[in-house]
């Protein structure tokens, strides 16, 4: 893939959730809420702040990130679904 995102966007590859609940009844395709976390793939150089520097992004290609429900664009890129959002999107990175 040739893709780079540009100033604070960062491209995301959306990890699959829970095939069953924690008693053991598995959830149908139609039933999965899309999942909220994900991988980052690649990101950004970063945003300018005010002084004019550039200030680079807190995440990093592998990081695991947590997102909000609604969060940024679906693309799809030599046939794999990703998102695109800008870093102000992520709530986290997971441990």
């Amino acid at each position: 893939m040739n893709f780079r995102p540009l100033h604070d966007r960062v491209l995301v590859e959306r990890l699959e959730g829970e095939e069953k609940t924690a008693g053991g009844i598995i959830i149908p395709d139609t039933a999965k809420e899309k999942p909220m976390e994900g991988k980052v793939i690649a990101v950004g150089s970063g945003v300018r702040g005010e002084d004019g520097k550039l200030v680079a992004l807190d995440v990093k290609p592998g990081d695991r990130i947590l997102f909000g429900k609604w969060s940024g664009t679906e693309v799809k890129l030599d046939g794999k679904e990703y998102l695109i959002m800008k870093e102000s999107d992520i709530m986290g990175i997971v441990g």
